[in-house]
């Protein structure tokens, strides 16, 4: 499965940079995917993330690139279930391996986001998932960075 996003934020990089990545916005903008998303990690490059939900349950993942205000790339290895990290469940195939790169392009003080995912086959109800769900976290982010 590929799938992209994209959206225009009236706003520099750097503030979509905020907006995406600091704890508070984080978790406010990524409420709509699950009810207290959180995230356990640095953010630098080779870095574990435990992206994660009210009930400690999620994906563990690596930073794989970070360039800061341009481009991050995250690498998912497995799942969390209450707190346990899994990296060789069978289940988890066609999400092992998969990414989640985010781009930023500034041009004339606004800046355009790009969201690519890639995983292997996730399945038909998942990829209705991130069409209807990858949109209104975008318009979350936009009203965070856009924000005076």
């Amino acid at each position: 499965m590929k799938e992209q996003f994209k959206i225009t934020l009236n706003a520099s990089r750097e503030k979509v940079w905020d907006a995406l990545f600091t704890d508070q916005n984080y978790r406010y903008w990524t409420s709509v995917f699950a009810e207290g998303s959180w995230v356990d990690t640095t953010w630098q490059k080779g870095s574990k993330a435990l992206f994660l939900d009210s009930k400690n349950d999620g994906m563990s993942s690596v930073i794989e690139e970070n360039i800061p205000s341009e481009f991050l790339s995250i690498r998912h290895m497995g799942t969390v279930l209450k707190g346990e990290e899994y990296l060789n469940r069978p289940e988890d195939d066609e999400w092992r391996g998969g990414h989640e790169n985010y781009t930023l392009k500034e041009s004339h003080g606004k800046t355009e986001l790009t969201v690519d995912l890639e995983f292997g086959d996730i399945g038909e109800k998942m990829v209705h998932y991130f069409k209807e769900t990858w949109p209104k976290a975008l318009d979350l982010l936009k009203a965070i960075a856009e924000k005076n």
